[in-house]
């Protein structure tokens, strides 16, 4: 990306199967109790805040029955530095209510969420983000499966998984972890999950649905939901607001822009032709930035007061960490601290609330399945 000359250190200090369920012993009436209620999102309307976006204070309460109660904003604290969105805890908060969500829907109708994950070859990042889905599958109550194919497996082999999963009543919701290996077509692969089943919110069908006004995806992408949940949970005022995505990958950042467009803000979005990014970045009032630079966005990019949501998370060598690398966002933290009014760190902001997100649309979509039969 055409950007003034930057520095990936922006301080002085060194931080560093089962069995498909049968649905004939479900008890109807206990079923439609509680599926007849609206379908859980975890994304609640923002409360009213300053139209300032100069955020003070965060007080944070934990809730495991209400997605709205999370974060509330008091404009009255002169303090200069940015407050810390914090993703881990929210995210611990989703998966409280989400757990919640899961006992009374195994009580009401027998059913538990089923969440499904293929992983192809022996990548030790793609392994360790299976593993994590896995552990928070399991602390909400939510069954997982799992596929592990060898680096040299066909794109057919992975084909008859999908399929597999796609026919399994007890799967609701099918990830395949990216990257995949070099010789498979990874938008072939992708698409073959079905779309009552894409917790990723990957098919063109949910992309599409999603662009379009009057028309509701069936899922959205993991990543920017939890940005945008993010803000709605601190309390941040999208709408009339001026934001600037920095990327435009079909996975976080045109998704973002989306997103924000629909919580009607006016959306501008930076990219590797983009001339200028300081100043056009200057100019918004709530930043995502999700570019695969480290401390790409300075201080000086930034508009005092704005939210800046850091979607980042790059290794850069820190001979002072024992791993010989620390992880750093896309925005220079220290800098943006002294400037911006609400700051997600990296790491704790926004990556938990990616695997928060699958969650909570495994659950959704469980929960339109048992809709759609008491329907019938």
């Amino acid at each position: 990306m055409p950007s003034p000359a930057f520095s990936t250190d922006c301080s002085s200090s060194s931080t560093a199967r089962f069995l498909p369920f049968t649905r004939s012993s479900v008890n109807r009436s206990a079923t439609a109790v509680f599926l007849r209620s609206p379908i859980h999102h975890v994304a609640a309307p923002p409360p009213a805040v300053s139209t300032s976006l100069k955020i003070r204070t965060f007080v944070v309460r934990s809730s495991a029955t209400s997605s709205s109660h999370a974060a509330s904003v008091a404009a009255n604290d002169t303090s200069s530095s940015a407050k810390v969105i914090d993703g881990k805890l929210v995210a611990k908060q989703i998966r409280e209510e989400i757990a919640v969500e899961v006992a009374k829907m195994k009580e009401a109708t027998g059913v538990v969420p089923g969440l499904a994950v293929i992983l192809v070859g022996d990548r030790k990042d793609s392994a360790t983000y299976v593993r994590n889905k896995k552990k928070a599958c399991d602390s909400v109550g939510i069954k997982s499966f799992e596929a592990k194919l060898p680096e040299d497996s066909t794109e057919e082999e992975v084909l008859k998984f999908i399929s597999e999963f796609n026919n399994d009543s007890s799967v609701h919701g099918i990830l395949v972890q990216l990257p995949l290996p070099p010789h498979m077509d990874e938008q072939k692969i992708l698409n073959a999950v079905t779309i009552e089943k894409d917790v990723d919110g990957f098919h063109p069908l949910n992309i599409g649905r999603l662009a379009m006004r009057g028309r509701e995806p069936l899922f959205v992408p993991c990543t920017p939901k939890g940005c945008i949940e993010l803000l709605h949970r601190y309390g941040v005022q999208i709408k009339g607001k001026r934001a600037v995505v920095i990327g435009r990958s079909n996975i976080v950042g045109m998704p973002a822009a989306l997103l924000l467009q629909r919580e009607d803000a006016t959306v501008s979005i930076v990219h590797s032709r983009t001339k200028n990014p300081e100043e056009i970045t200057k100019q918004a009032d709530i930043i995502i930035s999700a570019v695969g630079q480290p401390n790409m966005v300075r201080g000086s990019w930034i508009k005092p007061g704005a939210v800046v949501i850091d979607v980042g998370i790059n290794p850069v060598e820190d001979a002072s960490s024992p791993r010989g690398y620390k992880l750093v966002g896309d925005v220079c933290y220290e800098e943006a601290c002294k400037v911006a009014s609400a700051v997600t760190p990296v790491p704790g902001g926004v990556g938990p609330m990616t695997i928060a997100m699958l969650l909570s649309n495994t659950l959704s979509s469980a929960k339109r399945v048992e809709i759609e039969w008491l329907g019938k």
